[in-house]
């Protein structure tokens, strides 16, 4: 478990709390002389909660902000964070995507009057019906202690200020809710030292409850926590809503299906900058959700995959001539469906006019591939260049894909998993090939086996690992030789220096 610091300007300000030995003023944190080499680790690993209600420019907060992220300490806020709340110009171009949501919250009453305050701790406020607003303004300037104005202007809402808040200033009932939601925000400050030092780092794993078709079922996910406290990381489950907590992990494993306008790709650039190891990078995350670029990607580079064209929306050649040498039945994609959404047979040329019509509506681009009938899909999955899992995928009784989608509810086809010696050595020659033009990331790798005919149909960035299937070779061992990459991944990190 990394150290945590919570600075206040006085220790009185913490009168009202429950004691922790975490706690010290600003002018004990700028007095520390950080020169030995022994601190060095401890400092890249540390947390720092800067509660100091002096956050102007050159303002004893500003400075204990500053020097945490010169020690290479991670702090809560930024002093990026803080010079953007001191110029409206900035707060605007953080909030100006807001309006939709300010416009229905006066639509529902939950915005009386012409002028509102709110305070927002850590996200969380004391108007249920403001919750929502109260978390985006904390994911945009993440500042554990804010004030917002709203003001009513030719009935438009618009923020008229927001500023840090004092923790002082905060009256009864905000305190006890100050105290709720930074117990929710850092489990950390509550834990005895003797708790704390069982864990040396934090990893949060990124998962949406709702998700119909999530990455990993539950039982995988309990197996990931486990194996992860058994090297030493504290594993936790997050949601989207934690995106105003992500400093306060070294790691974060996305377990959310991805997509790149989506909450998972900001989330991964997000804790990038803030210094995390993340799977998935959102480098991976752009170039594996886009079957587009991967098409041209494995093409390009020679790896055996599907033949296809590429059509565009405002060519005017009649689609007949853009066809090449392929035959029907074919295939026709958007660039970033999933679980095979967005992916049609086109047994004809009018049916293959009526839906890129169709689907030209949402995407400049479509890829037209052949059709390649197989009983199953091989999928391998690959960790930092190194197979984890062999799996085969069968498509969907009666259907032509794994899963299918025409009824009310998704149905999918079996699967078996097998040890990778027993893969055919030509899939995993490919498989590796597609993931070495990625990156070193955590890719399933599907490809189609048709005799001596193997393609690579995509490389996902977001892999299944679900307990009893993908894990059905190595058992537990596929959970701990995931958290033992992140481990290593996020040592490097503190001998680097952050």
């Amino acid at each position: 478990m990394c150290p945590l610091r919570i600075v206040v300007d006085r220790l009185d300000d913490w009168q009202p709390y429950y004691p922790s030995e975490d706690l010290i003023t600003a002018a004990d944190f700028l007095a520390q002389d950080r020169r030995h080499r022994a601190s060095e680790e401890q400092d890249r690993t540390t947390h720092v909660l800067n509660l100091c209600g002096e956050l102007d420019y050159l303002d004893s907060g500003y400075y204990v902000s500053l020097l945490a992220q010169a020690r290479g300490q991670r702090v809560l806020p930024t002093v990026e964070t803080l010079n953007e709340l001191s110029r409206k110009a900035l707060i605007d171009l953080q909030l100006d995507t807001l309006a939709p949501l300010l416009g229905e919250l006066a639509r529902d009453g939950a915005l009386p009057g012409d002028a509102l305050t709110l305070r927002v701790l850590f996200g969380e406020c004391r108007e249920p019906a403001l919750a929502r607003l109260a978390r985006k303004l904390f994911e945009r300037l993440p500042c554990p202690l804010l004030e917002a104005k709203l003001v009513r202007r030719h009935d438009l809402w618009r923020l008229a200020r927001l500023r840090p808040l004092r923790l002082r200033d905060l009256a009864a009932d905000e305190q006890d809710l100050f105290a709720s939601a930074l117990n929710r925000h850092s489990r950390q400050v509550w834990r005895t030292p003797k708790a704390r030092r069982r864990y040396r780092f934090d990893l949060a794993i990124l998962v949406d409850p709702k998700e119909a078709l999530p990455p990993s079922n539950r039982s995988a996910l309990k197996a990931f926590i486990r194996a992860g406290r058994k090297q030493g990381i504290d594993v936790s489950l997050i949601t989207r809503r934690d995106a105003g907590r992500l400093a306060e992990f070294d790691g974060l494993f996305i377990r959310e299906t991805t997509a790149l306008d989506h909450h998972t790709y900001r989330m991964a650039r997000r804790a990038e900058h803030e210094g995390l190891v993340v799977i998935d990078s959102p480098r991976d995350i752009l170039r594996c959700t886009n079957k587009v670029y991967l098409h041209t990607l494995l093409r390009a580079r020679g790896v055996p995959a599907p033949e296809g064209v590429l059509l565009q929306r405002g060519d005017r050649r009649p689609l007949a001539e853009r066809l090449g040498r392929l035959a029907f039945p074919l295939v026709l994609k958007v660039p970033d469906g999933a679980f095979s959404r967005g992916v049609v047979k086109v047994t004809d040329q009018a049916q293959l006019e009526r839906e890129a019509a169709r689907l030209f509506r949402d995407s400049a681009l479509l890829l037209l591939q052949e059709w390649l009938p197989t009983e199953y899909d091989w999928r391998i999955g690959v960790l930092d260049g190194q197979v984890l899992f062999a799996s085969r995928y069968y498509m969907a009784r009666g259907h032509w894909q794994i899963y299918d989608h025409s009824g009310a509810r998704v149905k999918s086809g079996g699967f078996t998993t097998h040890d990778p010696a027993e893969a055919p050595p030509a899939v995993i020659k490919a498989a590796l090939r597609a993931c070495r033009l990625i990156g070193d990331g955590f890719y399933g790798v599907d490809l189609k086996q048709a005799g001596e005919r193997v393609v690579v149909i995509e490389v996902n960035d977001n892999p299944n690992v679900d307990a009893g299937i993908e894990d059905a070779v190595l058992g537990r061992t596929l959970y701990e030789r995931i958290m033992g990459v992140f481990l290593a991944r996020m040592e490097a990190r503190v001998r680097q220096g952050g």
